[in-house]
């Protein structure tokens, strides 16, 4: 059996307010990726996933907080690794991670092969400007973009294409996983098609081994990732392939959350659409129950008492509800 790329078990991490209170944001957590493997994460804003893919990488600032649970990288665990360990030896190397807005994080006054040089010596401080230069150019090209992009400021190129250069810079090291949070979210359709290209050519070209995409928007993983986990209050409440879980998903909010979003892919096309009614739930008192249940159109009392236990069918799909697969497929059927 191969050992898998990331592994997380029970991954639970919080926030404390100035005010001391704690916000839950990710409520244990479980994935395994394995090599060449993409893995998307969906759900609503507030839902938890950047929270998560900040935990992911094992180094925590307030006011985030660490609270159980095990990040096993190529079989590493880093949980326990302390800050200056994991900057030095996980960040870049062993996983890169592109935030929101990344592309607006670039300094204006330096150029594009400054950023490469820090990246680079602060992992091997031996290489020379020359070596960076000549890996950064092939680089660069390998993946579409012109080497003259090295010599140039932030503020020369356009929204797509510093995006496609934080993406280059982030990768520079071949990380084994990539983390990237809604790296499409402020592109037009043009600039978003060919950073999908270019995440598919890093992992066709073994730049990188393995990575997870974050974004609200459920079916455009079905054209970058391989599975899906819906995320809903710092808990994922369902998984599958990517194609099973944008033309049939069976939690209520990973079908709601399809309903309301205007899919072109056929078979979805003509779905009726709909808005998820209420909001979610205040994480730093979570309810004792389902944390969908306030918004459920099929919540029982029960459902608000106590907690939802993962069921699991089919060759590889979880879902974190009380009620049975047939009968949340009767349910859907009927709406």
């Amino acid at each position: 059996m191969t050992t898998p790329m990331l592994e997380v078990k029970g991954l639970s991490t919080k926030y404390v307010t100035r005010f001391k209170e704690n916000v839950y944001a990710v409520d244990n957590v479980s994935l395994s990726l394995e090599e060449g493997q993409s893995l998307g994460i969906a759900g609503e804003s507030g839902c938890g996933k950047s929270t998560l893919a900040l935990s992911l990488m094992g180094y925590y600032f307030p006011p985030l907080h660490y609270m159980k649970g095990d990040i096993i990288v190529d079989g590493k665990n880093i949980s326990g690794l302390a800050p200056d360990e994991v900057r030095r030896s996980i960040l870049g190397n062993e996983i890169a991670y592109i935030p929101q807005s990344a592309m607006n994080a670039l300094n204006p006054t330096q150029k594009i092969i400054n950023f490469i040089e820090d990246v680079i010596h602060a992992h091997n401080p031996d290489m020379s400007k020359m070596e960076i230069y000549q890996l950064a150019a092939e680089r660069f090209e390998t993946l579409g973009l012109s080497a003259d992009v090295l010599k140039m400021h932030s503020v020369e190129l356009s929204g797509g294409m510093k995006q496609r250069t934080v993406i280059a810079v982030s990768t520079i090291l071949s990380p084994k996983v990539l983390i990237a949070d809604e790296p499409s979210s402020a592109l037009d359709v043009t600039s978003q098609k060919m950073v999908i290209k270019m995440f598919r050519e890093l992992m066709d070209k073994g730049f990188i081994k393995s990575m997870i995409f974050i974004t609200h928007e459920l079916p455009l993983l079905y054209n970058v990732t391989d599975r899906i986990m819906v995320m809903y209050a710092g808990r994922i409440v369902e998984s599958g392939t990517a194609e099973e879980m944008v033309f049939d998903p069976v939690h209520p909010y990973s079908k709601g959350l399809m309903n309301s979003i205007i899919v072109p892919e056929s078979g979805v096309r003509d779905n009726k659409l709909t808005a998820i009614p209420g909001t979610p739930p205040n994480l730093k008192k979570p309810p004792s129950g389902c944390r969908f249940a306030a918004r459920c159109r099929l919540a029982t009392d029960e459902c608000r008492k106590s907690e939802p236990k993962v069921q699991h069918f089919g060759s590889n799909r979880n879902y974190r509800c009380r009620l049975t697969e047939a009968q949340l497929r009767e349910e859907h059927s009927n709406d």
